[in-house]
């Protein structure tokens, strides 16, 4: 199985559910099973590492997210990815805009994924403060406990 997370630029949500994900994988012992990447519907950031405070309150949760770059979401994404996982509304209609039909229903928003949170969106901490940045990881690690209950039922 094959995941992709996107958001707006590649630096801030989807690299930090990226970086979430392939830890809960390991924990749950399904990083061989399960591919995880993340990219952008623009890019503002190409090959350009998270944001800096991405990283920071990301790694006090033990989180690594400096190896990861920024990347613009790619026509071969739509063919590679099984579930395509938006953090916005506005991401969602940009990336199902790109989309070819046949994959649309591959695109859906980690919202969905939420057990503990109503939200239903990941919203942009970029021109947040410290506590915009800690309730992406809250909602990010609630979605990616879903989603990892998801993903066991499909690869077993």
């Amino acid at each position: 199985m094959n995941i992709l997370f996107v958001c707006m630029g590649n630096i801030c949500r989807s690299p930090t559910a990226e970086g979430v994900m392939r830890q809960h994988l390991e924990q749950a012992g399904l990083a061989e099973r399960i591919t995880v990447d993340s990219a952008g519907t623009h890019n503002y950031h190409p090959g350009k590492a998270p944001h800096a405070r991405s990283q920071k309150h990301a790694a006090q949760r033990g989180y690594d997210l400096a190896p990861l770059r920024a990347r613009q979401v790619t026509d071969e994404d739509f063919e590679r990815f099984d579930l395509i996982l938006t953090m916005d509304w506005d991401n969602q209609a940009l990336t199902e805009a790109m989309c070819p039909p046949q994959h649309l229903k591959k695109v859906r928003r980690l919202a969905e994924f939420f057990r503990q949170y109503s939200d239903t969106v990941v919203p942009d901490p970029y021109y947040g403060e410290a506590a915009e940045f800690e309730r992406v990881l809250d909602l990010v690690e609630d979605g990616v406990t879903g989603l990892v209950a998801h993903c066991r039922g499909v690869v077993g």
